[in-house]
């Protein structure tokens, strides 16, 4: 990540603005590694994009660290470093977080209304696919009736909306879904299913219910995620979907581990293939404020640890970035 802040500051920051009120233990963990000297000393050893709490933190939990106090996880990490150093290296941070696909139902709905065509996804930053299922799962808005999907019933993302979103009365047909990842996880395979489970942070059970159903889910016809740098794989994508589709590129908690020079590129790349006559396509950028170059951003104060779903370079909702809230913008 570009200009990351010194490790202690970094590490503060998230329990203060991440963690706190999502995660007690993540918010007193990293608090605690902010001014533990012996602690950043070995993170700070760790390959500058390798440093980010939630993948030092994670890969701890799954090398066995336990969910107690800061003492003994202090400890842990001391006595088995080289091994969670190995799984740092190895490993990157590829939450897949399926309710984020409840906060781009609406645009993704009303794409599909306006063009009056199937949409076909693109997901950048795909890891094992589980966002490119938007039609598999049902959806409650505000505890109000469920709106299902092709899938599993029981499979139902929950969503807290505000500012009156056009929230759909049925998914919309997807008939062809495909992504980028620099390294593609299999959400039929244990071993990548077990590191994203231990990327979910703890006292969050209803994430960890909801990734186990949902990679089942998935795993029955796996989309296709092509391992590659987006940059130089998404125009391919575009243009490999089907011509009768509208083509969605989306993404979500992805640009921000880019260095600036390659986010606007990334922007450069996807404002080329936006308005070409004949052939629809949309981009869903759901990420921090200020993360893509040049997007405008939301009137107003935001909030800390919120997500910004601009709809091709325009803002239309704040997010809660696990998908559990929905602020429509207009």
């Amino acid at each position: 990540m570009a200009d990351a802040p010194p490790t202690g500051q970094r590490y503060e920051q998230f329990a203060r603005l991440e963690a706190r009120g999502s995660s007690e233990l993540y918010e007193q963990w990293a608090m605690e590694i902010s001014r533990d000297t012996e602690v950043l000393e070995l993170i700070d050893g760790l390959p500058r994009n390798k440093r980010q709490p939630n993948l030092v933190l994670s890969a701890a939990r799954s090398r066995g660290a336990d969910d107690g106090p800061y003492s003994a996880f202090r400890t842990f990490l001391k006595d088995h470093w080289s091994g969670i150093r190995d799984v740092i290296l190895s490993r990157s941070t590829q939450t897949n977080e399926p309710r984020r696909c409840a906060v781009l139902l609406p645009v993704l709905a009303g794409i599909a209304r306006s063009e009056g065509r199937p949409l076909a996804l693109i997901e950048v930053g795909a890891s094992a696919g589980l966002c490119l299922y938007p039609d598999r799962y049902a959806y409650r808005y505000d505890g109000g009736a469920v709106i299902n999907g092709q899938g599993r019933r029981d499979l139902v993302l929950e969503c807290r909306t505000t500012g009156n979103p056009p929230l759909p009365r049925a998914v919309p047909d997807i008939i062809h879904r495909t992504g980028v990842d620099l390294n593609p996880l299999d959400p039929g395979n244990p071993e990548d299913l077990a590191w994203l489970d231990a990327l979910i942070w703890p006292g969050m059970e209803d994430r960890r219910r909801l990734l186990r159903a949902a990679a089942a889910e998935a795993a029955r016809t796996p989309a296709e995620v092509v391992r590659g740098d987006l940059n130089d794989e998404v125009a391919g994508l575009i243009e490999a979907a089907p011509p009768e589709a509208a083509v969605v590129v989306f993404h979500t908690a992805v640009l921000a581990y880019l260095p600036e020079a390659d986010r606007e590129v990334f922007r450069d790349t996807m404002s080329g293939h936006l308005n070409v006559p004949g052939r629809p396509v949309h981009w869903l950028a759901n990420e921090g404020q200020g993360v893509v170059p040049g997007f405008e951003a939301p009137s107003g104060e935001m909030a800390p640890g919120l997500f910004v779903l601009h709809h091709n370079g325009t803002p239309v909702a704040r997010t809660g970035p696990h998908g559990q809230s929905l602020d429509w913008l207009s």
